[in-house]
């Protein structure tokens, strides 16, 4: 029997003031447009995996926003309140219920994230119980697993470089598979954005498309006006 695969992409309406604040603390509106351009490169990098793909929202009252930016490749999902952990949770927990065999959740902080690293994210799972994708930062860019999984979002000090250690220690019985996929880098701070910088020219140097439209055109923008 085919495994039902579902890609959660989980999003925070790009608000000034609510989002990327390390990035750009002195000026919430460029964080915003920042955060804006990761949220609608992701959509299209991840438009075309094969899975059921859901955007998982915040907050509600974006709905209708979201809806357009996703357009047909994504279903809406809100999330509920609480902190990552408690969102996670109820996502994966909601997603097995409705008869999901395989959930993979990544987020749009690493706009980089090559599309290869998800599908073989899912192929893991064919053998693993988890997949982790381990972010430079100390926390990890994407988590999957199937319906037998330890408690992966308890006792997890977010926002912090111990996610990744922390989760880490929930799976320390050896009866847990776990497949570990590359390492990769998020986009929160100035010293991120300057490693993208690099990356998109170089990726460009080489002769290589970045498929980062919108972020590209900031990073230009930003060049062009000296930021």
């Amino acid at each position: 029997m085919k495994k039902q695969k579902v890609l959660g992409l989980f999003a925070k309406w790009p608000s000034p003031g609510t989002v990327k604040t390390r990035l750009a603390s002195s000026d919430t509106a460029w964080g915003a447009r920042a955060a804006r351009a990761f949220l609608l490169d992701t959509l299209q990098r991840f438009a075309t995996v094969d899975a059921q793909r859901l955007l998982a929202f915040t907050p509600a009252a974006r709905e209708a926003d979201f809806a357009a930016l996703a357009a047909d490749h994504f279903v809406l999902t809100p999330q509920v309140d609480g902190d990552l952990g408690r969102r996670l949770a109820a996502f994966f927990a909601q997603q097995f219920e409705a008869g999901a065999s395989v959930v993979v959740a990544i987020g749009t902080d690493s706009p980089t994230l090559p599309v290869a690293y998800v599908e073989r994210a899912f192929a893991m799972l064919e053998t693993a119980d988890v997949v982790l994708g381990p972010a430079t930062d100390g926390g990890y860019y994407l988590v999957g697993c199937g319906p037998a999984y330890p408690p992966l979002f308890d006792n997890i000090a977010w926002s912090s470089r111990h996610v990744l250690a922390d989760t880490i220690a929930a799976l320390a019985e050896p009866r847990w598979r776990l497949a570990l996929l590359p390492p990769w880098y998020d986009v929160d701070t100035p010293e991120d954005w300057e490693l993208l910088r690099g990356h998109v020219a170089a990726l460009r140097c080489a002769g290589m498309d970045p498929a980062l439209p919108y972020t590209e055109a900031l990073l230009r923008e930003m060049i062009e006006t000296g930021a």
